[in-house]
């Protein structure tokens, strides 16, 4: 339940990180930027609700094809902001052995909770069986699944650790927990801004085919 609620809570968090991103441009850094939440909540869900009229999954490709392009499109941004601030500190921040801890059972609990992100980053193993009921059957399901199911694993584990590293790289201790919404970056403005709404256009799609399924 407490996760589910977290969920509930993400494209929130995004709305807001789009109006700071403006606010911080406007206003500097400093500023407190607080926004309320109710209205971008029930946009988003209104927008939930219409795509909930699309009649079947073969229809949905498209919802697929934007989730996709989306979810590249703020993956590279962050990739970029994190090469540009290690460019501009003309240095790797951090350490190989990561935030340091205060004795040995806090820095393997801090190792142990890194790993439980790792693992929950890995959510579409869950849909396997529905998305194979789903192919044709030629080719086979067995083996059209295992090629995405490597490929997959492939780009996103790519893409997590180029994200992290590099936002490790750029920050060091004082990395956000989200690149894109703790802030790391504040400028260019516009570009944190669109990366949030890529993040919140796949959020929505990718919510709608997990309803389905």
């Amino acid at each position: 339940m407490n996760e589910r609620r977290k969920q509930e809570g993400y494209p929130l968090k995004w709305f807001k990180a789009i109006l700071k991103a403006n606010c911080y441009h406007k206003e500097g850094h400093q500023a407190p930027c607080a926004y309320g939440g109710n209205t971008y909540m029930m946009m988003f869900g209104i927008v939930q609700i219409v795509m909930s009229f699309i009649p079947d999954l073969h229809n949905m490709v498209w919802v697929s094809v934007c989730a996709a392009v989306m979810s590249f499109a703020y993956s590279f941004i962050g990739l970029g902001l994190g090469l540009a601030k290690v460019i501009e500190n003309g240095r790797i921040m951090g350490s190989i052995t990561g935030i340091p801890a205060t004795n040995s059972a806090n820095k393997l609990w801090l190792v142990f909770q890194a790993l439980g992100d790792i693992a929950f980053a890995y959510p579409y193993a869950l849909l396997l069986l529905e998305i194979q009921d789903t192919l044709k059957s030629t080719p086979p399901e067995n083996q059209t699944m295992k090629k995405a199911s490597m490929v997959a694993i492939i780009v996103i584990t790519f893409f997590y650790l180029a994200c992290g590293c590099l936002g490790y790289g750029a920050f060091r201790n004082g990395t956000p927990g989200n690149i894109l919404t703790g802030f790391g970056f504040y400028e260019p403005y516009w570009l944190v801004a669109f990366a949030n709404a890529c993040i919140i256009l796949h959020y929505a799609n990718a919510l709608m085919s997990h309803l389905w399924f």
